[in-house]
């Protein structure tokens, strides 16, 4: 069996590999059994020729700023408080080592969709991998993921209009404004139409955390900081799942190399990403903990004085609103082609088709609403989300896709065995964030709930 883990030989002679192999291995059998059929020839979308709605549609730059969009948001708006928690010099190796072992953990997802391009979504991954009960786990634990996500892209809402308005009326009415903007912004069926609004959310968190920067270098020029920080374990290791949460981004990556005109562009969209992300991390962490110090906020918006503050948020709206729609086509999208996959509704604008788009959209908001108001933890929140979710789909996941689609080669020789070996830490590394984060999350989110917030109108920004 051939060789999927090197991108490194010449990128043409790499995909004409990896084309050759695939069709070797659709046609693979094991105790004469095939692995699967369905993943190895059908596209989720069918044929588009005559398609009222196409999916297919996207360029990889597009595909890029939809996965800044969605990556490049809510997470780096914690990381200086990871800082704060654990030292500089810890948080900083973190960002950088869990950025460079991301960036691989999502070319195997690219290598395992050129295997099987009929798979869209985690829920096709498990049935790959599984069968019918591998489809079911992996499928409820991406829509619970993408709704826990969601959920927080309406709690930073409920914090940044608090934060704009000076608490101006009660914050379970912001969560009930912010649901409705979301709802009728996540209306579109296509990704191409949510990758313009990406240039947008972009442009938005860059400018949010420049003029937070800026704000916070110009009034507190020497607070003390500290290269390492004691600190209880659970702590210390909620902080580390914060950074996960940071390149959380793997759990679409399946949707977006459906939708793109070519999906052997993907590498081209993943270096563009992880260039930024983990570029934008190191700068931002940095600069804001190093004039805010120890008290730096969660979000870190909130670190700058009222004024600045303000117009940090007010800046920053675009991408809490996009990123957050981002995740909700995911989620609804999952869910539609479960539901139409191979019939006219998938490509038609029936009446069944829209009012189920609607209603799925909807319903997914709606439970993530509830989320927000009952955990109003900012950073509490991020920390289950990726301990339960990120700590698999981002890097546990992704070795075991490996370890799949190169079965019976991983001692072939000393290159595959390294690779085998890394892939199966890989995995190992995930079931521990998984484990070890969610007793972490569950010690923080116990101590922070005499703080309150929960289903109140109470002002939530201290609670960030």
């Amino acid at each position: 069996m051939p060789s999927y883990e090197d991108a490194s030989e010449g990128q043409r002679a790499h995909q004409a590999d990896i084309e050759k192999q695939t069709s070797q291995h659709s046609r693979t059998y094991h105790d004469g059994n095939r692995r699967l059929s369905t993943f190895d020839k059908e596209d989720p979308f069918g044929d588009e020729s005559d398609a009222e709605i196409k999916y297919r549609t996207m360029s990889w730059w597009q595909a890029a700023m939809v996965m800044i969009a969605e990556t490049i948001s809510l997470g780096i708006l914690s990381l200086p408080s990871v800082l704060a928690s654990i030292g500089l010099v810890p948080g900083l190796i973190l960002i950088v080592s869990l950025g460079l072992i991301a960036t691989y953990t999502g070319y195997t997802m690219y290598q395992f969709k050129l295997v099987y391009p009929g798979v869209h979504n985690m829920a096709d991954v498990g049935e790959v991998l599984m069968g019918p009960i591998g489809r079911e786990v992996l499928g409820a634990a991406q829509v619970i993921f993408l709704i826990f996500t969601m959920g927080s892209h309406v709690l930073t809402f409920t914090i940044a209009m608090n934060a704009i308005t000076g608490h101006a009326t009660c914050t379970i009415v912001w969560g009930i404004i912010g649901l409705v903007i979301l709802c009728i912004c996540s209306l579109p069926r296509t990704l191409k139409k949510v990758s313009y609004m990406s240039i947008a959310s972009f442009i938005s968190i860059f400018s949010a955390v420049m003029v937070t920067m800026i704000g916070v270098g110009i009034e507190q020029p020497d607070p003390v900081v500290h290269a390492t920080v004691k600190t209880g374990f659970a702590s210390a290791f909620a902080s580390v799942t914060n950074i996960i949460f940071a390149y959380a981004g793997h759990v679409a990556f399946f949707s977006f190399i459906s939708e793109l005109k070519n999906p052997k562009d993907f590498p081209r969209a993943l270096i563009f990403l992880q260039a930024w992300d983990i570029t934008l991390y190191i700068i931002v962490a940095l600069v804001v903990y190093r004039y805010t110090g120890p008290d730096v906020k969660s979000p870190a918006l909130g670190s700058a004085n009222n004024v600045v503050k303000r117009v940090a948020y007010g800046i920053a709206l675009p991408t809490i609103i996009i990123a957050g729609i981002i995740y909700a086509h995911v989620a609804a999208k999952y869910i539609y082609v479960r539901i139409f996959r191979g019939t006219k509704h998938m490509s038609k604008r029936t009446w069944l088709a829209v009012g189920s788009w609607v209603g799925i959209v909807l319903c997914l908001w709606v439970i993530a609403w509830i989320i927000a108001e009952s955990i109003p933890v900012f950073n509490d929140l991020l920390s289950l989300i990726s301990s339960l979710f990120a700590s698999w789909f981002t890097y546990g996941l992704s070795g075991v896709l490996w370890l799949y689609i190169n079965h019976g080669q991983w001692f072939k020789n000393w290159r595959k065995t390294s690779l085998t070996v890394a892939n199966s830490l890989i995995f190992c590394l995930g079931a521990a964030i998984c484990g070890i984060g969610l007793y972490a999350s569950g010690v923080a989110i116990k101590s922070d709930a005499g703080s309150g917030g929960s289903w109140t109108c109470a002002d939530n920004q201290s609670t960030g």
